[in-house]
C-alpha cells in the first residue's frame, strides 16, 4: 500500500500517509509520552507494537495509562456491535486530548468515530521504512509476527474483511527473520498471525507447510504459535500441513474456527466448507499428531438458524472435542451481506449460547480429568507477577506455576489443579 488517503469530512483531520514517511505524523510528539491503548485481535497488537518502535525511535515515552499521557494512540476494533459501543464509549471519553485513531474502525466507521471525537487518523503502519530500518526490536515475553494482511473469503457477516481488504501475504524470509528477531529479544513463544493464516501465500505462490518447516531450522528453545485458519483454506494444503504439526519449533495446536456445525447456516454465512469437511481436517490432524489441541469459534444466533441448526453445532463441537471454544453472539455489522438479513431476538441468543457454553464446558472436563496428577515437560512462556510464571507444553496446554523461573526454561511440572481454561502445576523431579 503506497498511499492511504481519509478524505476531509465535517472536521476529520486530513492526513495522507506515505510508507516511506509514516513516522513524519508522529514528529510533534517527539520527546513526549505516548499512551498506546490495543483492543481486538492479535494482529492488532502487532501493529501495536509496530507503532511502538516508531515512536520510541522518534524520542517518545511510553506510558500505560492515558492519565499519565500527553497524546493517546487508540487502536480500535469492531468486529461486533458490543467491541464497536466500546470503542465509541472510550473514544468519547478521551475527545478532549491529543488523539490519534488506527485499526480496524478507523477504516470502516469513520462517521462514528467523528460523533464523538475528532482524532487523528492514521493508517496501518508499514512493514518497511520506519517500523523495519534499523528499529531495535523490543524485548516481550512473547512475541508478534504477522504474516500478512487480509484474506480471501467472503464472510457475508464479517466487517473485518472490508476493513483489512484482499489477502497480501508477507515475504516467508521477512516471516522467519522476525520469528529470529522475536527469538534473540528474548520471547519464548512466538505468535504468527494474520486474518487467515492458512490462506498464506495463496497470492504469492509460496507454501505455508515449507515456511513452518523452515522454522524448525531456526536455533533457540522457543516454540511458534500458529494462529487462527479457515477450514476453507486449510483443505488444499491439509496433508503437508497435518505434517508441520510435528515440527519441533510448533506448538502441536490448531485454531479452527468453524462458526456453525450446520452446513445450510455455513452456505448463509459464505464458509466454503461443510460440516464433514472439518471433520476430516480434525481427524487429518490427529493421525499425524495424537495430542494436538484443537481449538474453534462459535457464531451463534446468525440469521436463519433454527434449533436444529444447533444441533447440528453441538454434534460437530462433540466430534471435534475442541479444547477452547469462543461463542460469540451474531451481531449486524454494516456494509456487510447479512446485515440486511433477519436474525433471532436476543434472548433466544442467549439461551442457544448457554447450551453450547454448557456443551463446551462438558467438553472441558472431558478433556482435563486425565490430565490432573499427570507430569508434562513445560516450556516458560510469561511472567504473570513476581513469583509467579505461566507455562506450555508442546501442546499449548496452559500452566501457571509459583515459581521465580526465567522465560525460556524447560522443566517438568506435575499438574496439581484444573482451572478449567488453564492449570495450576509445580515443578517435578
Amino acid at each position: 500500500m503506497g498511499t492511504n488517503q481519509f478524505v476531509q469530512s465535517e472536521g476529520i483531520k486530513e492526513v495522507i500517509v506515505m510508507e516511506r514517511d509514516y513516522s513524519g505524523q508522529f514528529r510533534d510528539l517527539s520527546g513526549k509520552k505516548v499512551a498506546i491503548l490495543t483492543f481486538g485481535c492479535m494482529f492488532n497488537h502487532g501493529d501495536t507494537r509496530i507503532l511502538e518502535r516508531i515512536l520510541i525511535d522518534l524520542g517518545c515515552s511510553m506510558v500505560s495509562s492515558p492519565d499519565e499521557a500527553d497524546a493517546v494512540v487508540v487502536n480500535t476494533c469492531t468486529v461486533v456491535g458490543a467491541t464497536e459501543r466500546k470503542m465509541l464509549r472510550v473514544l468519547r471519553n478521551l475527545r478532549e486530548r491529543p488523539l490519534y485513531v488506527t485499526g480496524c474502525m478507523a477504516f470502516v466507521q469513520r462517521e462514528e468515530i467523528l460523533s464523538v471525537c475528532n482524532p487523528v487518523f492514521l493508517s496501518p503502519p508499514p512493514r518497511t521504512g520506519a517500523c523495519r530500518g534499523g528499529s531495535a526490536v523490543l524485548p516481550y515475553d512473547v512475541g508478534i509476527v504477522q504474516m500478512g494482511s487480509g484474506c480471501p473469503g467472503s464472510c457475508t457477516y464479517c466487517i473485518t474483511r472490508l476493513a483489512r481488504g484482499p489477502l497480501k501475504s508477507y515475504p516467508g524470509h521477512v516471516i522467519l527473520d522476525e520469528i529470529q528477531a522475536a527469538v534473540r529479544a528474548g520471547s519464548a513463544e512466538v505468535r504468527l498471525t494474520a486474518q487467515d493464516c492458512s490462506a498464506w501465500g495463496q497470492d504469492s505462490g509460496e507454501s505455508l507447510p515449507a515456511l513452518l518447516d523452515q522454522v524448525g531450522d531456526i536455533p533457540g528453545t522457543f516454540r511458534v504459535r500458529l494462529g487462527m485458519m479457515n477450514p476453507a483454506t486449510v483443505l488444499p494444503i491439509l496433508d503437508p500441513l497435518s505434517e508441520s504439526f510435528g515440527n519441533r519449533n510448533l506448538f502441536r495446536f490448531a485454531h479452527i474456527p468453524v462458526q456453525s456445525g450446520s452446513d445450510r447456516i455455513l452456505r448463509r454465512m459464505g464458509r466454503k466448507y461443510t460440516a464433514d469437511d472439518v471433520i476430516g481436517i480434525v481427524r487429518a490432524f490427529r493421525r499425524r499428531n495424537p495430542d494436538i489441541t484443537i481449538a474453534t469459534d462459535i457464531i451463534v444466533g446468525f440469521p436463519g438458524e433454527e434449533e436444529e441448526d444447533v444441533q447440528a453445532t453441538l454434534d460437530l463441537l462433540a466430534k471435534m472435542l475442541p479444547a477452547k471454544i469462543n461463542i460469540t453472539r451474531y451481531s449486524r455489522r454494516p456494509g456487510t451481506q447479512a446485515a440486511a438479513l433477519k436474525d433471532p431476538i436476543d434472548r433466544v441468543k442467549k439461551e442457544r449460547s448457554r447450551a453450547i457454553q454448557r456443551h463446551a464446558v462438558g467438553i472441558y472436563r472431558q478433556l482435563n480429568r486425565p490430565l490432573i496428577g499427570s507430569s508434562q515437560q513445560v516450556l516458560v512462556t510469561e511472567r504473570i507477577k513476581p513469583g509467579t510464571v505461566f507455562a506450555r507444553t508442546d501442546t499449548y496446554t496452559g500452566i501457571v506455576l509459583n515459581q521465580d523461573l526465567q522465560i525460556g526454561s524447560e522443566l517438568t511440572a506435575r499438574i496439581t489443579g484444573d482451572r478449567t481454561y488453564f492449570f495450576f502445576g509445580e515443578p517435578y523431579g
